[in-house]
């Protein structure tokens, strides 16, 4: 076990309604899991197939108040603790802070081993979420830890040139992933996460059809691979992003993807575009991976 792991979002919302979105049952069904029990001050429980090892519910409540919220959650075989603290910024504004214990060490999150490994990318993906359903925005689909269909559909209010755009700009993608990337935007050019000084083994495109298409493979283009399909919709874009290629689904990763493509459509569809994330903590991380902050 390292230090815990601890991202800081921000909501445009008072914090009565991101407590209320925290704290009641139906709205726990909509932007956290499918299935969900909620009677405080006694229980607090989500489970089903976009929760990791979701079963059952294995979470128990250890303390809640009109700002925070602790319980205890069993996965992987451990005890593990998350918080999510609310605080004022303005009248209008929240941030929500989660903390998770037992979070292991990033070499452990790469190799995908334990189930722990896919906690940073699945509350990442479940925070934006909840942002989005308090400012009354479509979420972005979960992940399906049952699922080896990686496969999603979302709608973004731009052009398909516009999101293409957005795709295969390095300065573009590192500012609405929150991470750095280096791209070469052609056919056989590379794609490194973190950026070519700290990706030793970069994907490779294997596809660019200007407003239409990107499609990459890891594993210096012999691994998974995947495909961004954009298509005019309603004066904007209808956003297919598939992942294939691989002999288990690397669901970490694929959560991961999904809050990014969250926030690629917020990065887009709001006029006055700022990101949501505060900051990021994860032991290990490699450093200048993150941009946020920045």
């Amino acid at each position: 076990m390292t230090d815990p792991m601890r991202m800081t979002a921000r909501v445009e919302a008072p914090l009565s309604d991101v407590r209320a979105a925290l704290t009641d049952p139906t709205a726990l069904r909509t932007w956290l899991a499918e299935h969900a029990e909620v009677e405080l001050p006694g229980t607090f429980e989500f489970w089903g197939r976009y929760t990791p090892e979701g079963d059952a519910p294995h979470q128990r409540l250890l303390h809640v108040d009109d700002r925070t919220l602790r319980f205890s959650w069993l996965i992987g075989g451990e005890d593990t603790t998350v918080e999510i603290a609310l605080a004022e910024e303005t009248a209008d504004t929240t941030t929500v802070t989660l903390t998770q214990s037992h979070f292991p060490d990033w070499e452990v999150v790469m190799a995908g081993t334990s189930p722990l490994g896919v906690l940073h990318t699945f509350w990442a993906l479940s925070i934006v979420n909840l942002v989005d359903h308090v400012e009354g925005r479509d979420l972005t689909p979960k992940c399906d830890f049952t699922s080896t269909d990686l496969r999603a559909e979302l709608f973004v209010d731009a052009s398909p040139e516009e999101v293409y755009a957005s795709l295969v700009d390095p300065v573009a993608f590192s500012r609405w992933f929150g991470a750095k990337v280096d791209i070469e935007p052609h056919v056989g050019g590379r794609f490194a996460m973190g950026g070519f000084d700290l990706e030793d083994n970069p994907a490779k495109i294997l596809d660019l059809d200007p407003g239409r298409r990107v499609q990459l493979a890891w594993d210096g283009g012999d691994g998974v691979v995947d495909t961004w399909e954009l298509a005019e919709s309603n004066g904007g874009t209808r956003l297919t992003f598939v992942q294939s290629g691989f002999d288990e689904p690397d669901f970490g990763a694929w959560a991961g993807w999904l809050g990014g493509v969250a926030e690629l459509r917020r990065y887009h569809e709001l006029p006055d575009w700022r990101p949501l994330w505060l900051s990021v903590e994860v032991a290990g991380l490699p450093e200048g991976m993150l941009t946020i902050g920045e």
